[in-house]
């Protein structure tokens, strides 16, 4: 019976890979789950590139690296993150009050993560103008709910 170099559990003989870490055993089985990793990088690469273009800010696909954005595409996503944020903080400071509770939507709404949660169930994510008016109603109901009472 051998051990695994990596975790020092015990592994059969014949083992190609630990049973407990998953590091291969065998040389045949390093260059197995090297090609296996290179194939997998390449797929997600080619279904990044395609699906970036899909959209103007993070695509259909989900996540796209923040160096293949333009400097308009990422000062949006800083503002929207600045501006989701800065609601949310400035809303939970009046949590008793009724007013809070649309404030808080409102600075989720306009966070660029919800643009991809939103685009699972509605088969495509929602465009910058949506987020942008989901926010400001929102905020409008939070603020005149806030001054009301």
């Amino acid at each position: 019976m051998k051990t695994c170099p990596r975790c020092d559990s015990s592994l059969d003989d014949e083992a190609r890979y630990c049973v407990e870490c998953g590091a291969p055993q065998t040389e045949d089985a390093a260059d197995e789950l090297d090609e296996y990793v290179q194939r997998q990088a390449q797929q997600v690469a080619a279904e990044s590139e395609g699906g970036a273009a899909a959209d103007d800010d993070d695509g259909g696909s989900g996540f796209v690296p923040t160096e293949n954005l333009t400097d308009r595409e990422q000062l949006w996503r800083r503002g929207c993150y600045v501006l989701g944020y800065g609601t949310i903080v400035v809303a939970l400071t009046f949590v008793p009050r009724p007013g809070a509770f649309p404030l808080i939507l409102g600075g989720i709404a306009i966070l660029p993560p919800i643009r991809r949660l939103t685009a699972e169930p509605l088969g495509s994510p929602l465009k910058r103008e949506v987020m942008v008016g989901l926010y400001a109603a929102f905020a409008l109901l939070g603020a005149a709910l806030l001054l009301a009472l």
